[in-house]
């Protein structure tokens, strides 16, 4: 039970939230799925998780339309994955999919370098055209990868992946990852090693066959600008918008139109958020995030050194972008 002192709304920081992995780490640095919640560090909340705190007060947390829309729910996960190793070939179903095969949502993600080995590279997309016949014997003998196209990576590079889209980061590469708050997976190829307790790991051919867009692209990295002292658009999709900031003062961000909650991440150096509204201060580590509550997303970002540069993630509400996300989750209301 709360007590009234944590009614307040202010910045939130996490506990680390580590999980290692066959192929190296990943950090959920602001998640709600369940068994998997973060834990609040900061102010009145500390020790309590993530889906608690937003239990209490949902619509200043999340903003209005977005709590009305995933029922209360956080509806991103954010991660920092360090790859020692190569991941597996992997696909994700849509809403549409996921609800029919799990009663869960889909997950669409998106990438950013934080740094990369020299020659370091990922699997984004097809590079030639294949049946889900071809797809399921590529699998079975082992050459899949050679129909997949393979991105040489650089800091800063920016890779969307929706539903659908076979992918796998490979050794060498340290990114942020901003997806869907969904833990649905299917395991393409795993080079056929064993996991962490000596067993091989689990492939799910079948529905991988049935969630994949087969459909040959003429480019898979997004192209965007990262301009000193400026909000720099990086994605507008259904399912979250990226922002980009880099500044070497302090840089004021009046994010209340959008009726969202921010997930801030730290992609560069030390810097502080400052609440217009309360004056509150959080102070952000390096490779650390925090949640701005919808409520008071009206801050400045203050670099503590010489500069700051900040991730910024949000449902943007302010305007449609093709398919609404309302129309997904009506088929979690049905």
């Amino acid at each position: 039970m709360f007590e009234a002192s944590r009614d307040k709304l202010y910045p939130i920081l996490f506990k680390q939230n580590r999980k290692t992995l066959v192929w190296g780490t990943e950090d959920w640095t602001v998640s709600g799925v369940p068994n998997s919640e973060s834990e609040v560090e900061n102010g009145t909340w500390a020790c309590y998780n993530l889906t608690e705190v937003i239990s209490r007060r949902p619509e200043e947390i999340l903003g209005r339309q977005t709590a009305l829309k995933y029922n209360n729910q956080l509806p991103l996960l954010a991660k920092i994955i360090d790859a020692h190793q190569d991941l597996s070939i992997q696909v994700h179903p849509n809403d549409e999919m996921a609800k029919r095969e799990h009663n869960k949502f889909g997950k669409s993600e998106m990438w950013y370098i934080l740094d990369a080995e020299p020659g370091a590279y990922l699997y984004a997309g097809f590079k030639e055209r294949i049946t889900p016949e071809q797809y399921k014997e590529r699998v079975a003998n082992g050459t899949i990868t050679e129909v997949l196209a393979r991105h040489e990576v650089h800091k800063g590079d920016v890779f969307y992946l929706p539903s659908g889209r076979v992918h796998a980061i490979c050794g060498g590469i340290k990114l942020v990852e901003i997806q869907q708050s969904s833990d649905v997976t299917y395991r393409i190829f795993d080079y056929n090693r064993p996991g962490l307790d000596g067993k091989p790991r689990e492939l799910h051919t079948e529905l991988a066959a049935k969630a994949i867009d087969y459909t040959v692209y003429p480019e898979y990295k997004t192209v965007h600008e990262e301009d000193l002292d400026k909000a720099n658009v990086v994605l507008n999709t259904p399912y979250f918008s990226i922002r980009i900031v880099e500044t070497n003062e302090p840089f004021h961000r009046n994010m209340i139109k959008y009726d969202s909650f921010m997930i801030i991440m730290n992609i560069g150096e030390p810097f502080t958020i400052r609440v217009r509204a309360t004056g509150d201060e959080v102070l952000v580590p390096v490779e650390s995030s925090c949640l701005i509550p919808a409520a008071i997303a009206d801050y400045e970002l203050i670099p503590v050194h010489r500069t700051a540069k900040v991730m910024e993630a949000f449902i943007n509400n302010k305007k449609s972008i093709g398919k609404t996300v309302k129309d997904f989750f009506h088929l979690f209301s049905n």
